[in-house]
């Protein structure tokens, strides 16, 4: 059976004075682990705080969980999830307080709100400190104290605004696990808007990219990395003209670029036979560049084409 999209936006459009923060977004989304990415100032916050009512929507209509923006909002907040790219905690209260705090506000009774609280904390890896002011907490302790809050009344989807921002590789890592065992283990859909693409690249199986309030990209990584499989660029002194020749009996895309390399397509996961080829012609290259990464080289266009249309 086909699955009922968690988000759905016509036109959605927000307009801040002389500035179109979201233009016109058409998208329909379904459940899983969603990275929205884009360059600071692309819409990425703005199109987040419209679908939660946090900002209110200039024209066009969107659905968050089959729930229409804007008239379902009390049905929706029981559902949703959200860590804001900013700290969230309430200065003078510990960090449990604080979680269990927000699960009160969710609707559940003050035990268990607590028990609840205490559930989450754990999951998300916070020790003793838990009994701490949050004012003293490290970066590392209020991204996860953020997380804690955000899934503490069980929500179906979770808004995650740069979740690892501030934090060191070991503490990106920990927390990216963390996200990602919300959709694989436990259901909850995720979106992740971030400008890290390594970030999203480990954890997310759609992807969007918006730049200027727009969207530029929405498919799945399989579809990315399957499109841009399998190139790479050589870069030789002699031999241009044997290898183009081997390529094209081969039926390989080969171009040369502006600075002289020689970019093939050898549609293979590995640069093996291309290898191959360069030895049955006894030609040794200077470097072989391997293609970007997929999500890289799909980012780094659509801003191309987005500057270009500006």
């Amino acid at each position: 059976m086909p699955t009922a999209p968690v988000i759905e936006t016509q036109a959605l459009t927000k307009v801040f004075g002389p500035q179109r923060a979201l233009d016109g977004v058409n998208l329909t989304v379904a459940p899983g682990a969603i990275g929205l990415l884009g360059p600071n100032g692309a819409g990425k916050s703005t199109f987040m705080k419209c679908l939660l009512q946090l900002q209110p929507i200039t024209s066009g209509s969107a659905k968050l969980l089959g729930r229409e923006v804007g008239r379902e909002g009390r049905e929706i907040r029981k559902r949703v999830g959200y860590t804001p790219e900013q700290d969230c905690h309430i200065p003078g209260m510990a960090g449990c307080e604080y979680v269990t705090y927000c699960a009160q506000l969710c609707g559940l009774p003050f035990q268990a709100a607590r028990q609840r609280a205490h559930e989450m904390l754990d999951f998300v890896g916070m020790g003793q400190e838990r009994y701490r002011k949050a004012d003293t907490y490290s970066t590392g302790m209020r991204q996860r104290l953020k997380l804690a809050q955000a899934i503490v009344h069980d929500p179906e989807i979770v808004f995650l605004d740069e979740p690892t921002n501030g934090l060191d590789p070991k503490g990106q890592a920990q927390i990216l696990d963390l996200v990602q065992s919300l959709w694989k283990v436990y259901g909850i859909t995720v979106v992740v808007s971030s400008h890290l693409l390594q970030d999203v690249d480990k954890i997310c199986e759609q992807i969007i990219i918006i730049a200027r309030g727009r969207v530029l990209v929405h498919d799945t990584l399989e579809n990315l990395k399957a499109r841009k499989r399998g190139a790479a660029e050589v870069v030789m002194a002699a031999g241009h003209l044997d290898l183009q020749a081997a390529c094209a009996r081969r039926s390989w895309p080969c171009e040369v670029l502006p600075n002289g390399h020689l970019k093939i397509e050898h549609q293979a996961e590995s640069l093996n036979p291309l290898l191959t080829v360069l030895h049955e012609l006894k030609l040794v290259p200077f470097e072989i560049i391997p293609s970007p990464n997929a999500l890289e080289e799909t980012f780094v266009q659509a801003l191309e084409i987005s500057h270009a249309a500006a």
